[in-house]
């Protein structure tokens, strides 16, 4: 992304915005999707999300970073929020796994697409989806994830691997 286009868009431009929109819009929602539990809530958490992103614009300097890990980051923290204003609370008690269903709409013999992975990633509970998130997709280390969400290092070790082992026996049925 130029330097030209960011600094249009962070004058208020709105047919830069709109283009910055449909350029981040399916990234920004598809962030949202993995930490949600349904589409109604991404799309809560997207609209929040870009309400900040558009009205911190001003604030952002290209020179500290990449526009997209910036924007990433706000949608990423909005996600938190979102679950925190929900009042949902993080269950990182030990769950029994033979409990846990994840039927899959669609099934492919060879591969599995993103569409299929996110809506596994959704189908765990909440403590392992936000944790195997924040590790895995957003690359933050246990520590800062148990900064975050006020947990144990151990804890937020522990909700990751079992997610893990969760996501991967159900990925053992389908592939």
């Amino acid at each position: 992304m130029d330097s030209t286009f960011l600094q249009k868009c962070r004058q208020g431009d709105k047919k830069s915005l709109s283009v910055l929109y449909t350029e981040y819009k399916t990234s920004w929602y598809m962030i949202a999707l993995r930490y949600a539990k349904s589409s109604y809530d991404a799309q809560d958490i997207l609209q929040n999300g870009l309400v900040k992103i558009f009205q911190g614009m001003k604030s952002f300097d290209p020179n500290l970073g990449q526009f997209s890990s910036w924007s990433n980051k706000i949608i990423v923290n909005e996600c938190l929020l979102f679950f925190r204003n929900q009042r949902q609370s993080f269950s990182f008690d030990e769950i029994n796994e033979d409990n846990l269903s994840m039927e899959l709409d669609e099934r492919n013999e060879h591969r599995i697409d993103a569409q299929t992975l996110t809506k596994m990633i959704q189908k765990l509970p909440n403590g392992y989806r936000v944790v195997f998130n924040l590790f895995a997709i957003e690359g933050m280390t246990h520590a800062e994830i148990g900064q975050i969400l006020n947990i144990k290092e151990s804890t937020s070790k522990s909700q990751y691997f079992k997610a893990k082992k969760l996501l991967k026996s159900h990925l053992e049925v389908i592939i």
